[in-house]
């Protein structure tokens, strides 16, 4: 095949930056760059002109246009028998532009064919073949043809060899990795070099391995914004925040400037700490510089003021933004959904919808996040039926989503459905499903649930055993509860948090075993937390035990001086026990201490139309109706022998108004 004929067949395929190399103005250009007219080959196109358009094939993904320029290349002698110096030079060249080629094109089978038939290899060459393989997620030949190349000798390694193999090492099981490829370092002496030293601090963070990576930075001689960049973004993702901000405010006070990444990462860490006075000052600088627009800086201003509880601050960065994405949706929906802005979180999605905005799985997933008892089932349904449209059912995100939608709404039989229909079940799924039953009593499902999830190889994980805990709690099954807490630590490796104390304690509680309650908190390896004393007093709530309640409550008020719970909760115990002043006590200092219990709310979907109901509500239009059909339900209730619980009366009653009552 004739390279001019290839060229001109494939004209009117080719793209605009090739136009230059097919113009009928173009000479003949022999593959020598030094060769005579005289010696003039037919080639239409030089080594030069070869690479430049083989190196844009790589850039553009075009396959069949670089397949056709191999072909043409295999035609001609000098590219495959080189007789000089200068021939196997320009070879070279050529070869290595075509093997990148396919390897950029993800043709890695090609890529290695073309290697392996060079007619000479150099440390380009290796570094080509190497970086196509661990790019496309092949690590184990990767590593093989690197290992290939160092058994050629340490000289053929250069810069790009180093920090290629480097970035590849990401997880903990690749931290030996990062440390020989660091060991070579030394050996090749190339540590002064910035990127070879920028590829080992994110190396090492990805692994794991903070200290190595913060250490590699402070022995740096020189750094650069990529350098200090890689150890605060480093720091932010492994959760240290406080560390990051520090980095960059000393960033700041040195010569190299912060660039946008750099602004990103020191916003996550402002998120991370909820430091919305450091984040608002971020956002000034921002500011200044012009580039508070950028879409990524908006949604990380949005996250920030979203978990530093500014609802107001993110959705004004939100109502400002040119341009949205999908992440910057994302992250005001999940901003509503976290500072109990629920209805807001609906309302917002539904709008984007409306406006025909393209919605993602993880915009969905969101939404259905923010549903719970007081959200219209119907609503739901409907955002099901958009998933269904959308073909999201198979995102595992989305699925879990709808587990939790319908069992929160009280629908499990369709949290089920959900759950048999998904292709692929993660942890998160297992979760979900287990935490529906738990949510609804179903405390034998729950445990049969967690053997299938054991059986199919799914770990379980510290959010498994919350339900799992809470569903012994409602069963009565402490033993198993407590040994459920035991192969926490012992078989899974996981660290109990304050989540699961709290359940052990209501569990032993609920159980009547309200010293070892209190014997298991003593003992516990951490301070216990407000969510373990509420479990105690609400124990003591169910019994009656007014001296364990009020130490429960004492170190409650301590805990959380502004919870109405201990108060509500030794008034309750008080009124069981009849003791009407120390419950009078308890509700003055309540007052004065301007605590305020939030009002109860019951709801119930009709129609479509949720309504809601507070004790002794007279606001609702068919509030005479309803409590008619009250008072006949309860005279049938009476009448069937049904006798009213009086022990958690909160207002005071003598006894003729209780026995009326």
């Amino acid at each position: 095949m004739k390279p001019r004929w290839m060229i001109s067949k494939l004209k009117p395929s080719l793209p605009n930056w090739a136009s230059s190399l097919t113009s009928p103005s173009k000479t003949l250009i022999s593959p020598h760059p030094f060769a005579s007219s005289e010696q003039s080959s037919p080639f239409v196109l030089n080594n030069v002109d070869l690479s430049f358009l083989l190196s844009n094939c790589a850039k553009q993904g075009q396959l069949h246009l670089g397949s056709s320029i191999h072909a043409s290349i295999i035609k001609n002698s000098v590219y495959n028998q080189p007789m000089s110096d200068i021939d196997l030079r320009i070879s070279l060249v050529v070869w290595n532009s075509l093997l990148n080629m396919y390897a950029k094109c993800g043709q890695l089978a090609d890529a290695a064919k073309v290697f392996d038939h060079m007619p000479v290899r150099d440390t380009i060459s290796w570094n080509s073949i190497v970086s196509g393989f661990l790019r496309s997620g092949k690590l184990e030949t990767g590593f093989e043809y690197f290992k290939r190349m160092y058994g050629l000798g340490v000289y053929y390694l250069d810069q790009a060899s180093l920090t290629t193999v480097l970035s590849s090492c990401d997880g903990s099981d690749f931290l030996y990795t990062s440390q020989m490829i660091h060991g070579l370092v030394f050996l090749t002496g190339f540590e002064p070099e910035i990127t070879v030293g920028n590829a080992l601090i994110t190396s090492y963070f990805n692994c794991g391995c903070f200290n190595s990576g913060r250490q590699v930075f402070d022995e740096m001689i020189a750094r650069n914004v990529i350098t200090w960049t890689a150890v605060i973004s480093g720091l932010a993702q492994n959760q240290f925040y406080e560390e990051s901000l520090k980095l960059f405010m000393q960033m700041r006070c040195g010569l190299v400037d912060p660039n946008s990444l750099t602004y990103l990462s020191s916003l996550s860490a402002c998120s991370g700490l909820q430091a919305l006075e450091a984040g608002c000052q971020i956002h000034g600088l921002l500011w200044k510089l012009g580039i508070q627009s950028d879409f990524r800086i908006e949604s990380a201003l949005m996250d920030l003021y979203s978990k530093c509880g500014s609802i107001g601050g993110a959705w004004q960065v939100f109502e400002s933004a040119e341009v949205f994405d999908e992440v910057s949706m994302t992250v005001i929906l999940v901003g509503f959904a976290q500072n109990g802005f629920e209805e807001e979180a609906v309302q917002v999605f539904v709008k984007m919808v409306k406006s025909g905005i393209d919605v993602d799985p993880n915009m969905v997933s969101a939404v259905l996040g923010v549903f719970g008892i007081d959200t219209s089932l119907s609503l739901g349904k409907q955002i099901h039926s958009l998933t269904i449209k959308k073909c999201f059912g198979p995102n595992p995100f989305v699925s879990n989503g709808l587990i939790n939608m319908y069992s929160k709404c009280g629908d499990l039989e369709e949290s089920v459905k959900v759950f048999d229909r998904m292709p692929q079940r993660n942890s998160i799924s297992w979760n979900s499903i287990i935490a529906a039953f738990a949510r609804h009593g179903n405390g034998s499902k729950v445990l049969e649930l967690y053997e299938q999830m054991k059986s199919k190889g799914v770990e379980p994980t510290d959010v498994t055993f919350i339900s799992l805990l809470h569903a012994c709690s409602h069963v009565g099954l402490v033993d198993k509860g407590m040994e459920f807490l035991e192969s926490m630590e012992t078989v899974y490796g996981l660290s109990p948090r304050m989540e699961h104390y709290a359940c052990i304690v209501d569990m032993l509680g609920r159980a009547g075993r309200l010293n070892e309650a209190k014997s298991f908190i003593e003992k516990l390896p951490v301070k216990p937390g407000i969510l373990v004393w509420q479990a105690l007093l609400g124990a003591c709530s169910i019994y009656g035990n007014t001296e364990m309640g009020k130490y429960a409550a004492n170190e409650l008020y301590l805990a959380s001086p502004d919870s109405p719970s201990p108060y509500i909760l030794m008034a309750n115990i008080y009124s069981s026990k009849r003791k009407w002043k120390e419950r009078a006590k308890t509700i003055k200092r309540m007052k004065e201490m301007g605590v305020a219990k939030e009002t109860g709310i019951s709801w119930i979907e009709v129609e479509k139309k949720v309504h809601s109901f507070v004790v002794d509500d007279r606001m609702h239009p068919q509030g005479e109706l309803i409590y008619g059909v009250l008072l006949e339900l309860f005279l049938h209730m009476r009448d069937e022998g049904y006798v009213p619980d009086k022990r958690f009366i909160l207002y005071y009653l003598d006894q003729d108004e209780m026995e009326d009552s």
